[in-house]
């Protein structure tokens, strides 16, 4: 389709969804302008969407209407992330058209793309921030995405989720997404909560937290939560395990009011990667491989908990598996707003430092028969003339026994399969402040200017690869092997050393001016343009590696071609100054109709991991979007069409062959985008409301020969979900029934497009029960147990699939049930 056709069917898409809305009729009088008609009788809750006030993406500080944004914006208040039970912050952002979340990785490391964005992995789009302050500058670092960085529990009062819009010159100018984590603050009266949650999967969590005054005009917030879980898949070992400690205070003036807050978390989290699947039919159908439930599987155990990678010549590690993915970090920041009569100041000031870290399996290769391993690592052995002469011969088998007991293995169609035990540690560190100064130049017409600063850095040490030879079960166990003329194909299931080990150090420093105009012409119309410069600054230090024989014993074949660092090390460096903008409007149709539109021109500065690889280029990203909000006592509804376009952008990934070994390879591509988020919501009759949530998105690479045409991997075509809720109110409680129904559709796991990932569906169902100062909640995710996957096998190039259909991919976790009882006071 022509890009005219596509911007005409675009804008005709908005229009009729406009058109569609049967309750305007029933809800209103028709009329000509919003100025001079008086607002429909509204629901109480009708009445408070459209009154609420968002700040994300706004330039003032007081933020402004929902109804008048001319962006799209979604908010999730505290009730609804109790009633999702999300199992990590990136699971919620589910509640976001617009968002494609794979959330199947656990509590930690998701993959998260933005509206046809082109990632790849992890969420390079994504910027999470703390009362409008970013948690860290950068939104991706490799093995560190920014919604690792923060926890959810009580303390938060709301989230809003920003998709485009006017983010692109504010704060960290984030081009994609932004969350927004609102906390609570302490209030004139005391309040608090505490909220107890168990789960059949071995959960047991604590939530809690209370406000109140301290003196007149300063109040206070604590809380926080712990939480302990084996594993959302059973690992043997406590694979969840943390919690947080959140606290404000808050002083307020005359003339405004100052917050500061501070959050220490210490939490690891299991992080599950890709497991082995059956497909057939093309692609089109999935299977458990036999033997497994991919709902529950999980090749964690105690028997390879904790592993000795070698590091270097004569060097050593111990590590910890059940560390997992995790965090121990520290933020402290304030927020400052004052009225100077006329003047309004802004200030929000964040400091982060600690860790972020990865412990963790990660799979690459298919299984394969004990009888196939030996074969073919006596095939590698006798090519290698170094190790034929320390053996004195060739090999021409082989024997293998469990490591743990030593009892042997003489099966030889025994299934094992290769799992990397990957290490690594990011000491990291950010500073950012964003000070804004708004001044109302005439009735109307408000002004604001505004700079932004950011330092930040981080210190790396890797070690990827370290295959163990695992068998192929629940819970594996680690297993030896050694060949019939002496050569030890294993070292405590140990097959191969680092593919990939690095030592290396950035820091980065980003110095913003931004100006931003808002001019409300009449009563209906209302225009904002902004504009900004920035300047970013890159120093790195990066390690060289070298390959070679660690313990320089030809017969221990584990260690004979291991990567590690060799003690030099080359610096990288970038200094870039690019312009980034924005243009949006308004308007209002009737009191409880807007419709919008929006252009904006950002960008993506390469960071530490783009410089690492090579890679100097800016990512250029062009914006297009208009829309439509309303709400009647009936019905609400946020629809967005949306295109963009890519460029310069780079595609990393860390891919692993069946030997072991493994590489880094980097593509630069481009893509487009054209789609349309929605979320509707009709209340029929009393107490019954019916929300309907979706994205349908036509995404393509482009710029890139390999890639041309294909569609961007892992975002669905189309992707929706219908949730009712019902309350009825009983003369001792209230209670309320509610629902999900999620459609997925089909994917593709690589940018070639062969590895297809099929649509799948899914079913939640819950019940709560409220009474008094007391509330109880049972929920069920995934009550059908539906097996779909969000991600195929990350670490090759290709389809992934054997000629028996054997591939790798991460499943959704089986049917889970949560109960959660919390106490108001």
């Amino acid at each position: 389709m022509s890009h005219p056709h596509r911007i005409g069917a675009l804008l005709g898409g908005v229009a009729l969804a406009a058109l569609l809305m049967p309750a305007v009729g029933l809800a209103q009088t028709a009329t000509t302008t919003a100025t001079n008609t008086a607002p429909a009788p509204q629901a109480a809750g009708a009445v408070d969407e459209l009154q609420e006030i968002i700040v994300t993406g706004t330039a003032r500080s007081d933020g402004m209407k929902k109804l008048d944004a001319s962006f799209a914006i979604s908010t999730i208040k505290a009730e609804d992330i109790v009633a999702q039970q999300p199992n990590g912050t990136a699971d919620l952002l589910k509640l976001t058209p617009g968002l494609w979340v794979e959330s199947t990785s656990g509590t930690a490391g998701p993959n998260i793309d933005v509206r046809g964005f082109p990632g790849g992995g992890d969420a390079p789009f994504i910027t999470m921030q703390i009362d409008g302050s970013p948690i860290y500058p950068a939104p991706t670092l490799s093995f560190m995405d920014n919604s690792t960085l923060i926890r959810l529990d009580d303390t938060v009062e709301r989230v809003e989720v920003l998709r485009g819009g006017p983010a692109t010159v504010f704060s960290n100018a984030q081009p994609g997404a932004t969350v927004n984590f609102i906390q609570r603050k302490g209030t004139d009266t005391p309040e608090g909560s505490i909220r107890l949650t168990v789960g059949d999967e071995g959960l047991y969590r604590v939530d809690t937290y209370y406000g109140g005054p301290i003196t007149k005009d300063l109040n206070f917030m604590v809380g926080g939560f712990y939480r302990y879980n084996e594993g959302i898949r059973s690992t043997q070992f406590p694979a969840d395990d943390g919690g947080q400690v959140v606290a404000n205070i808050t002083k307020k003036f005359e003339n405004g009011e100052f917050t500061f807050y501070g959050r220490r978390t210490d939490d690891k989290n299991a992080f599950y990667t890709a497991i082995p699947l059956v497909s057939s039919n093309g692609g089109k159908n999935i299977s458990a491989f036999p033997g497994t439930d991919p709902g529950t599987f999980s090749l964690y155990s105690n028997d390879v908990r904790n592993v000795t990678i070698e590091t270097g010549p004569g060097q050593s590690k111990n590590v910890d598996i059940g560390d997992g993915r995790g965090i121990q970090l520290t933020t402290l920041g304030n927020t400052l707003d004052l009225d100077l009569k006329g003047w309004q100041l802004s200030n929000k000031m964040n400091f982060v430092t600690g860790r972020a870290f990865t412990q963790s399996e990660f799979t690459g290769s298919n299984p394969e028969t004990l009888g196939q391993f030996i074969s073919d690592t006596v095939t590698s052995a006798n090519a290698n003339a170094a190790v034929v002469a320390a053996a004195g011969g060739i090999a021409t088998g082989g024997s293998a026994k469990i490591v743990g007991s030593g009892a042997a293995l003489t099966n030889m169609n025994q299934q094992v399969i290769a799992v990397g035990m990957w290490s690594v540690d990011k000491r990291i560190q950010s500073f950012t402040d964003d000070a804004r100064l708004s001044h109302e130049l005439f009735p109307g017409n408000t002004l604001t200017v505004g700079a932004y600063f950011a330092q930040y850095s981080s210190k790396d040490q890797w070690y990827l690869g370290n295959n163990y030879l695992l068998t192929m079960q629940n819970h594996p166990q680690a297993v030896d092997v050694v060949l019939n003329n002496g050569a030890k194909a294993s070292r405590g299931g140990l097959t191969s050393g680092s593919f990939y080990a690095l030592d290396a150090s950035y820091d980065g420093t980003a110095v913003a001016g931004f100006i931003s105009d808002e001019w409300k012409i009449t009563p209906d119309l209302r225009l904002d343009a902004g504009f900004r410069m920035e300047h970013q600054s890159i120093n790195g230090t990066i390690s060289n590696d070298s390959t070679g024989d660690l313990d320089n014993n030809p017969l221990t074949l584990y260690d004979n071609a291991a990567s590690y660092t060799n003690g030099t090390y080359y610096g990288v460096s970038s200094h870039r100054t690019e312009p980034s903008w924005t243009v949006g409007a308004n308007y209002y149709l009737t009191d409880d109709l807007s419709v919008y539109a929006r252009v904006n021109s950002g960008h993506e500065f390469p960071q530490f991991d783009a410089l690492r690889g090579g890679d100097y280029q800016m990512v250029n990203i062009r914006q297009q979007e208009v829309g439509l909000k309303t709400s009647s006592h009936y019905y609400s509804a946020y629809v967005t069409g949306f295109h963009n376009t890519f460029s310069g952008l780079l595609y990393q990934a860390e891919v692993v062959n069946p030997d072991g070994s493994g590489s880094l390879i980097n593509e630069i591509y481009g893509s487009e985008a054209w789609g349309a988020e929605f979320e509707l919501a009709v209340r029929p009759v009393t107490n019954l409301t019916v929300s309907f949530r979706g994205t349908y998105l036509d995404a393509k690479y482009q710029d890139n020969p390999t890639f041309n045409g294909d569609q961007v991997l892992r975002q669905p075509k189309f992707q929706f979900s219908i949730a009712p809720s019902y309350e009825i109110p009983l003369d001792w409680a209230s209670l309320r029934l509610f629902g999900t129904y999620t459609h997925v559709g089909d994917r593709y796991g690589d940018p070639n497009n062969q590895q297809p990932l099929p649509a799948y569906d899914t079913l939640d169902l819950g019940v709560s029960a409220e009474f008094d100062r007391y509330t109880v909640q049972l929920t069920g995710t995934n009550l059908t147990d539906e097996l779909g996957i969000t991600e195929g096998n990350a670490r090759v190039v290709g389809s992934g699939t054997s000629s028996s259909g054997v591939f790798l991919g991460r499943p959704l976790f089986g049917r889970s049930i949560h109960l959660s009882a919390a106490a108001k006071f």
